[in-house]
């Protein structure tokens, strides 16, 4: 089996340290292993994503040394392809409409609560007649219960997690439920992330997804669509993230210093790469 890996940014802001470290992580193995680089731009967030961002991307990751695959796939060129995905999982009862905002979602949860995995149910046939003739937008939720009585459960789904750090492969059980009945297509968009990336990564023969242990849950609830829609599952490693000197992780919300603003220092690449542990 070929070794087929991806770097997957969404540009919604400037790369900082923690994007090359991913990225250099995921080009490295490849390289190591003889297989391929592809790098995927995720830009299904039309309310957030800029060209200038993407444009920045492919300079900072080329500043970097990384070389890539062409064409570069843009999955707001494909949104087809997951509105046909989604027309499936309708089809099969395994998704439904959800009109909840999630401030209604949030009612009663404390401001310093984490949220709760909502799990809904369908709205009965005339109350949801009633809501789409007056035009309200609603998303398309995933049905755990659905999902779970179409699979006869979960205990059959399980994920091998790959340590970056050397550590031997071992195989993890999959919780779904963690989640809860999530959305998979945005009532702006027609898609959402979980679905999306599912959907690449089997379409262009992602053998090893690598990226930061904050999407280690989100794995869980991945599986979950690899099974319903009859994809390949790939094999994972999550790797640790780095942190600033105050201790937290670097984010573009934080305003972590940028790839651009590093370079503007007169950093150079080879010393990034030293720095991030990469010859």
């Amino acid at each position: 089996m070929t070794f087929i890996t991806r770097f997957a940014p969404s540009p919604t802001g400037h790369l900082h340290r923690g994007h090359a470290y991913s990225a250099l992580t995921a080009f490295d193995a490849a390289r190591a292993a003889g297989g391929r680089f592809i790098l995927r731009i995720e830009d299904i967030d039309a309310t957030r994503c800029r060209p200038e961002y993407d444009a920045a991307i492919l300079e900072d990751l080329a500043w970097l040394g990384l070389r890539w695959e062409e064409p570069i796939r843009r999955q707001s060129e494909h949104l087809a392809d997951f509105e046909t995905a989604i027309a499936g999982l309708r089809d099969r009862g395994l998704v439904y409409r959800c009109f909840k905002t999630r401030k209604e979602i949030d009612i009663g949860r404390a401001p310093h609560e984490p949220a709760v995995a909502y799990v809904g149910a369908p709205l009965g046939a005339h109350e949801e007649a009633e809501r789409l003739s007056r035009g309200e937008p609603f998303a398309w939720r995933l049905s755990l219960a659905a999902a779970r009585e179409t699979l006869g459960g979960f205990d059959a789904l399980t994920f091998v997690e790959d340590g970056v750090d050397g550590s031997s492969p071992r195989t993890i059980q999959a919780r779904p439920e963690i989640a809860g009945d999530i959305v998979l297509a945005r009532k702006d968009v027609g898609v959402a992330y979980h679905l999306a990336v599912v959907h690449d990564d089997a379409l262009q023969g992602v053998s090893h997804v690598i990226r930061g242990e904050d999407l280690f849950e989100a794995t869980h609830i991945q599986r979950l669509l690899q099974a319903l829609l009859d994809l390949p599952t790939p094999t994972y490693r999550h790797h640790g993230l780095l942190t600033g000197p105050d201790g937290k992780r670097y984010a573009k919300r934080d305003k972590a210093q940028t790839l651009r603003e590093l370079r503007a220092t007169g950093m150079t690449a080879s010393a990034l790469r030293a720095e991030l542990g990469f010859a």
